[in-house]
């Protein structure tokens, strides 16, 4: 009685330093830890990466794929041809910038990059070119963070805008034991509502000017050591929710649910994630039939073994494949 007495009294006397409170994760960032599980990197067929540093911040990367491809068609039966594909990547990396570019045999050009203007303002751009008519897309990027704020803004083509901005408040604090708040803003939004340390609201908007639609959405999240718990809503009729419990270090487990009031359609789902010694899997199943596991295996120092596999029972579709990353 004594031991939790004080217990109590140290959780009275605990002062938030509101000077120093954390930068906050980013909105699009919010689906992270339940991503992780859920939406492992599936492929099919055969795929190999070989990655060769030539420096210090400069390497050169190759990869290789062959397996179908599936193209459309008015039948339920899924329709898959053969394809091989051949990738030639450069990259340099060092503290303050990342060049990422990436050149494919099927026609397609594709750029990253990251430079960090400032401690605290960040420009990325991101661009595709290819051959195909209207598939040519670039996205330009500020991000600025702040001490214990983040403001993003965007830029890509087709007239699309879009803007962000989160910010830790606290008020004084108050009998109700509330002593701090955590909004997201976006544009003029204002959210009313005391939360805790562990909770933040937020919301996103944009505008595409060449379809001449815009949308606007609005998230929760929820965290503590144990658990990582989201929501998320938009005027485009998705309504998306998860939840990932950790068990331990090791291990944790994720279920998310997907609905969408335009068209009514409904989806759940539940995945885990295991880390082993040597190894990493990952799997998920849904309310459609459809399964899927993924396998990271460690052979050596910079060479592993990929195993993925999905299925889905309801339209017949298997899709098996294998790969090896060296460097």
């Amino acid at each position: 009685m004594a031991t939790a007495t004080v217990t109590d009294q140290m959780k009275k006397d605990e002062k938030v330093d509101y000077l120093n409170l954390p930068c906050p994760i980013a909105y699009e960032e919010i689906h992270r830890e339940a991503y992780m599980s859920l939406k492992p990197e599936l492929f099919e067929g055969l795929r190999f990466d070989f990655t060769k540093g030539l420096n210090q911040k400069f390497s050169l990367s190759h990869g290789v794929s062959m397996g179908p491809t599936e193209i459309p068609s008015q039948s339920a039966e899924t329709i898959k041809i053969p394809t091989s594909n051949y990738e030639f990547g450069a990259n340099y990396i060092d503290p303050q910038m990342m060049l990422i570019g990436r050149l494919t045999t099927d026609g397609r050009l594709m750029a990253r990059v990251k430079y960090d203007l400032t401690d605290n303002l960040i420009l990325k751009a991101n661009a595709q070119l290819t051959n195909e008519p209207h598939m040519s897309n670039g996205m330009l990027n500020f991000d600025y963070k702040g001490k214990d704020s983040r403001s993003q803004f965007q830029l890509g083509n087709g007239s699309l805008f879009g803007a962000s901005y989160i910010q830790y408040f606290f008020p004084a604090a108050s009998d109700n034991g509330i002593d701090d708040i955590a909004l997201v803003l976006i544009y003029p939004f204002q959210f009313d509502q005391s939360v805790t340390p562990h909770l933040s609201l937020g919301g996103e908007v944009f505008w595409a000017g060449q379809h001449r639609k815009s949308g606007v959405g609005y998230a929760a999240r929820y965290e503590n050591d144990k658990m990582v718990a989201t929501g998320q809503v938009a005027s485009t009729g998705m309504v998306m929710m998860n939840y990932v419990q950790k068990v331990s270090e090791k291990v944790s487990l994720a279920t998310d649910f997907m609905y969408n009031y335009m068209t009514r359609d409904v989806t759940a789902s539940m995945g885990y994630d295991y880390i082993l010694r040597q190894s990493r899997i990952r799997g998920k199943i849904d309310s459609n039939g459809c399964t899927a596991a993924y396998l990271e295996e460690r052979l050596n120092m910079g060479l592993n073994f990929l195993l993925s596999a999905e299925i889905d029972h309801k339209k017949k579709d298997y899709k098996f494949g294998f790969g090896l990353t060296v460097g």
